[in-house]
């Protein structure tokens, strides 16, 4: 698959994956703000890892819109394989993205060593 086609399915299945979410999917854990950061499918079309971000202060409320989404996929593949005109939709892997704590958190240790 070329480089090109996947960069294309990528964004387009971030956008259907966010849109399914939003709208079709009805799990009363999803409370929190989400944002999907990512999506990067393999090359065979066989699974794709999702990269999501969930905004909350709350870890708790955070941790089980998170698993709302991840027990979503199997409703997301099939509302994905009867929108898209494509062969085969891959099984997705949600994983929690941590790279804003990180930063904040990097964030936090320069302001300090900027403060002494």
């Amino acid at each position: 698959m070329s480089g090109i086609r996947t960069d294309k399915l990528n964004s387009e299945f971030q956008k259907s994956i966010y849109e399914i979410l939003t709208k079709k999917v009805k799990d009363p854990r999803l409370t929190e703000m989400f944002s999907i950061l990512e999506v990067r499918v393999d090359k065979e079309l066989q699974t794709a890892k999702v990269f999501v971000s969930v905004f909350s202060t709350d870890q708790e409320k955070a941790a089980k819109t998170f698993e709302a989404i991840k027990d979503s996929a199997g409703f997301i593949r099939q509302t994905l394989s009867k929108s898209m005109h494509i062969r085969t939709v891959p099984k997705f892997e949600f994983l929690m993205d941590t790279s804003m704590e990180y930063s904040q958190k990097i964030n936090d240790i320069l302001s300090e060593i900027n403060k002494k």
